[in-house]
Order: C-alpha cells, then sequence, then structure tokens
C-alpha cells in the first residue's frame, strides 16, 4: 500500500514537473522577440539553420554592410557561386568569428568574405545589438563563446540560457505577431541578403571628425586573428572587405592599417570605396538610405563585382550545372524576384 503511494507521489511529481517546463518553455516562445514585422534584422542568423542545402562555397561574415550590400542571387545567376550572408546588425568582430566557427559545424566553404568595419569596435556597444546577433543562435560551443565575448557589464549568462528572464515583462508590448511566430520563423531575407529597392541619393554627409587615436583595439586585432587562423587552418581563403557605405566615414589610417595586415599575410583586401568607378556605382540611384547601404540595384553591382573576383581570383566553381542545386536556387530566385515585384508596388516604382 505504502509503494503504491510512493509511486502515486512520484508520478504526480514527475508530471507536476513536466506541465511547468510546458508552460515556461510556452511562455518563453510568446515574449521572446519575433523580430518579424519590426526589427527584423534580429531574426537572419535564424535562418542559415533551415538552409536545405548547407554545402555553400562562400560564407559572408559581418554586420550591415555585408547583408545590405551583396546579392547572392546575383552571384547564382552571373556566376553559378552557392553562397550565403551570415551576417547581423552591428555584428562585433568577436561575434563573427563565433559566426565563423557556428557556420563551420554545418558547411567548409572555399572563401569567407570578411568587411572590417568592426575593426573599430573593441567591445559591445549595447545588449539589443548583441541580441539581434546571439539569440538566432543555435546552442552550442560557439554560441556560448560568443555570449561570453559580448555581454555587456549589464547582462547575465542565465538570462541568454533562459530568455523569459529577460523578457517576462514584454507581456504589455505583445502583437498578433508573437503568437502567429511563437513556433516558425518570418523569412526575411534572401540568403543572407536584405533587400531594398527604393532609393534616396546621398547627400551631404555628416562632418569627418578628427580622432585622437586612429589605432584599433588589441581585442579587435585578437578576434581577426582568430579569424585568419581560424581559416587557415580549415583550408579556407580569407577575402578582406570594405563595403562601398559612405558613413560611418572610413578613415584613411583605418584603411592603410587593413592594408598593412593584408600585406603581412598575403591576404587580399578590396576596398570598394575605391572601386565604385569600376563597379558602376551611382550613390543617387544605387542607396536607398543616402549612401548608408546599397539598394538592390547597388547590391547587384557588388555581387557582380566580387563575383569575378571569387571565381578569377579563388577559382570558385560556377555549380549551376548541378541540376539539384539550381532546383533549389530557382526556388529561391522567384521568391526574390516575387519580393521585388511586392516592394515596387509597396514604393511605387514602375
Amino acid at each position: 500500500m505504502m509503494k503504491n503511494m510512493d509511486n502515486k507521489r512520484i508520478i504526480t511529481a514527475l508530471l507536476s514537473v513536466v506541465v511547468i517546463s510546458a508552460l515556461i518553455y510556452l511562455v518563453q516562445r510568446l515574449v521572446a522577440p519575433k523580430y518579424a514585422d519590426d526589427i527584423v534584422e534580429g531574426g537572419m542568423v535564424s535562418e542559415y539553420y533551415d538552409e536545405k542545402d548547407k554545402d555553400f562555397d562562400v560564407i559572408f561574415i559581418g554586420d550591415c554592410e555585408v547583408y545590405e550590400n551583396f546579392s547572392p542571387v546575383t552571384l547564382w545567376e552571373n556566376y553559378g557561386i552557392n553562397s550565403y550572408i551570415r551576417g547581423s546588425a552591428e555584428q562585433y568582430i568577436f561575434q563573427s568569428y563565433y559566426m565563423l566557427e557556428d557556420t563551420l559545424r554545418y558547411d567548409k566553404p572555399k572563401v569567407v568574405v570578411f568587411n572590417i568595419q568592426s575593426l573599430q569596435f573593441d567591445e559591445s556597444r549595447s545588449e539589443a545589438y548583441n541580441r539581434m546577433t546571439i539569440d538566432g543562435m543555435k546552442w552550442s560551443k560557439a554560441k556560448l563563446g560568443c555570449i561570453n565575448a559580448s555581454m555587456t557589464d549589464e547582462e547575465h549568462l542565465i538570462e541568454y540560457i533562459f530568455p523569459i528572464l529577460r523578457f517576462h515583462s514584454r507581456w504589455n508590448e505583445l502583437t498578433p505577431a508573437d503568437v502567429e511566430y511563437m513556433f516558425r520563423r518570418k523569412r526575411v531575407t534572401h540568403n543572407g541578403y536584405y533587400m531594398r529597392v527604393d532609393a534616396l541619393p546621398a547627400g551631404d554627409m555628416p562632418p569627418v571628425k578628427p580622432l585622437g587615436d586612429y589605432s584599433f583595439g588589441d581585442r579587435a586585432w585578437e578576434y581577426l586573428d582568430k579569424i585568419r587562423t581560424c581559416c587557415e587552418d580549415n583550408d579556407i581563403e580569407l577575402l578582406l572587405i570594405k563595403a562601398p557605405s559612405l558613413y560611418p566615414y572610413w578613415y584613411p589610417e583605418w584603411d592603410e592599417q587593413v592594408r598593412d595586415y593584408a600585406d603581412m599575410y598575403g591576404l587580399k583586401y578590396i576596398n570598394f570605396l575605391d572601386e565604385t568607378d569600376v563597379i558602376g556605382i551611382d550613390y543617387n540611384t544605387d542607396t536607398y538610405d543616402g549612401g548608408l547601404h546599397m539598394n538592390l540595384s547597388g547590391a547587384e553591382k557588388c555581387a557582380d563585382y566580387i563575383g569575378s573576383v571569387l571565381t578569377g581570383e579563388y577559382g570558385v566553381p560556377d555549380r549551376r550545372g548541378d541540376k539539384a542545386l539550381s532546383a533549389i536556387w530557382q526556388g529561391k530566385i522567384t521568391a526574390y524576384n516575387d519580393e521585388i515585384s511586392l516592394q515596387k508596388e509597396q514604393y511605387g516604382i514602375e
């Protein structure tokens, strides 16, 4: 009799744990930001895991200067390059390193393209930007390393492990999207590329402020070394770039340091700001926000330019003859063209 009662208590306790855990999980899914209808940049990182074929030959890593300035569809259509952009808003260089580590769990590209804009930051500037990169990563050693490298003084590891501790107060901010996207994601990119078809010509930029010290921080250099050695250890070519964004200003003193680094280790470095005439960039028509980022036409021009480098100098193969891969890309091209039509209608563009 006593044994039966003990068994019932154990079963009841276990059921209670299961029910409570399920409720906590559901509440956590509800209150966590969905990055679906606003601040969509926070939804970019997770989309990579949904790819059916992660056999990408080229991986871009970096901040908005990669995910808004290069079109993987153009790389495929013009060169047959199978590529993906693992970018996120203000992705710091230490986050780019762990993003690379995370990517190598699934894929081994021939070339990694890294945008060096983030060298200017030695530390994270805000939790919001940290979250937009980290929350979308799947749990792994790379994600844990990224959290520890990124956290500001006000952040705590436990709140990344259990997001409900951080976002429980979002009850009064919930929208229908929080329910709609509890268990599914809204796709916001095309292989990591964030599309905008509208145009806003570049005007006068804020005045350039001289700096007291133009040196990049020790931590920034440390993580650039980590990215380089990680590529070397995995027989991956590393291509350094500076995207053609006019602002924030890219100082010549910064550029010189990157060129010296590239020369020291035999890396290629392309400053797209120096190649705008060759690429054919027109800041009156190829930017949607006054020169900060490229719109669709600018991103396609940049992709076409870098595609010639990737095939001509790095031997990245043309895989359009792969029927299975071509079928996957045909679906991507259809979605890409559909969004172009949708955005043109939205912005009243003929």
